[in-house]
């Protein structure tokens, strides 16, 4: 699938839902719970369940990005899945520190 940022994605496992922030150049499955991420208005009924090796969950308000930095996913309703791009597991986006104001 083709990634704009601003591009709304919904699990079809679980509640997750999650907004482009940074988009790769080319085309990248998103999955969340082992399963592929689809338009929420054309998504279907949630059914079954995330898989046990995808079933980390999302924590909403959390950005996360992919071990290369290309792709950035925020997460604007959690859900039991945990999120991945192009097969490889996302992670949590550290914060940067703020600078001293001494």
């Amino acid at each position: 699938m083709q990634l704009r940022p601003g591009t709304r994605l919904k699990s079809t496992v679980c509640a997750t839902e999650v907004i482009v922030v940074k988009a790769p150049a080319d085309e990248i499955e998103v999955t969340c719970g082992g399963a592929a991420m689809v338009d929420p208005p054309t998504a279907p009924a949630e059914s079954g369940t995330p898989s046990s090796d995808a079933a980390d969950g999302s924590q909403l308000g959390k950005r996360y990005v992919d071990a290369d930095d290309s792709i950035e996913l925020l997460c604007t309703k959690a859900g039991d899945g945990s999120l991945a791009a192009g097969g490889a597991a996302m992670v949590l986006k550290e914060s940067k520190p703020l600078p001293a104001s001494d």
